[in-house]
């Protein structure tokens, strides 16, 4: 990850925390639904710990993880049980999980590297395995008001990188917009992806 960007979660953990984003829940609803309930599943960039915190109150397990230390300590305060912390170029996992949940963090990967992230998670995933990510559409990479790096891909573009990690049954991408800790408001893409059989 851009260090600026990493940097920025660093010293604003406590800050993050306080914000309370509920318009991922029609999406976590339909990334649920495609897996068993005892799936093994890894949420990547959970921030303060609020979609680990939903994915359990609805009767799942999850492993969270966040690349920044402060902001998993927040994070298992919050859920009370640890939070690994893993950068997403540190994914060694081998066909472990039922289910990846990564939802506004993959969109800070640099360019150039996400598809190497993707193939990582792809790896990670367990034959016929579900995938969320989310990220901020644009036209080529960038950074915000708050100097965090953004790779602002296009929806070709995203599906040309996800084509180069790796065999996926089902991507689906959806469009939308949310509120961002800058305050501004957004146009996201919303991708599901499954791991081919």
């Amino acid at each position: 990850m851009d260090d600026a960007t990493l940097q920025f979660y660093r010293q604003n953990a406590e800050a993050y925390a306080r914000r309370e984003i509920t318009s991922r829940d029609a999406r976590l609803t339909k990334f649920l639904a495609l897996l068993p309930k005892d799936a093994a599943i890894l949420e990547l960039g959970c921030g303060a710990g609020a979609d680990s915190a939903e994915i359990l109150a609805r009767g799942y397990d999850v492993t969270p993880t966040d690349g920044s230390p402060e902001m998993a300590e927040v994070a298992a305060r919050r859920l009370g049980r640890p939070v690994g912390t893993l950068l997403f170029h540190e994914l060694d996992a081998v066909e472990a999980y039922d289910g990846i949940w990564a939802n506004a963090c993959l969109l800070h990967v640099p360019r150039d590297q996400l598809a190497n992230v993707l193939a990582l998670i792809h790896r990670a995933l367990k034959p016929g395995g579900a995938f969320y990510a989310s990220y901020k559409k644009g036209d080529g990479d960038g950074r915000d008001t708050l100097d965090r790096y953004y790779n602002y891909p296009t929806e070709d573009w995203l599906r040309a990188t996800y084509a180069q990690a790796g065999a996926w049954h089902e991507l689906s991408i959806e469009t939308g917009e949310v509120r961002g800790f800058d305050d501004a408001m957004a146009e996201m893409f919303f991708v599901l992806a499954r791991k081919g059989p």
